[in-house]
């Protein structure tokens, strides 16, 4: 057994990624952040759907296309498909932003599921 809270790094000087779950369909990581943004003109895009959650902190998320960046708080949640251009505009600085992301094929979803 773990938490979610415990085991946070003491020095962080870029964000930490933590894997908490993989399989051949998805990805489960535990993001940390203090402070990190998106460097100035770069995008992050994934191959994989993305489906993250904030758990603490807060975060400024901005989506390619959107003219102001989402201000993520606690339990704030967004889906982010496969290819589209994000970045993190601001964490809180001093303080732990922490993200459940769980990165996943846009088809794993359904496979293998019974409808019943």
């Amino acid at each position: 057994m773990s938490n979610i809270y415990k085991n946070l790094p003491r020095e962080l000087d870029a964000e930490h990624f933590e894997s908490l779950l993989e399989t051949q369909g998805f990805l489960l990581e535990r993001i940390i952040s203090r402070g990190q943004a998106t460097p100035p003109g770069e995008w992050l895009s994934q191959e994989r759907d993305e489906w993250v959650l904030l758990i603490k902190g807060q975060a400024g998320l901005l989506i390619d296309g959107e003219e102001e960046p989402r201000v993520l708080k606690r339990g704030d949640y967004v889906h982010i498909p496969a290819g589209r251009r994000h970045r993190v505009e601001w964490t809180l600085k001093g303080a732990d932003t922490i993200w459940l992301a769980l990165h996943f094929e846009a088809d794993f979803l359904t496979m293998g599921l019974d409808p019943a």
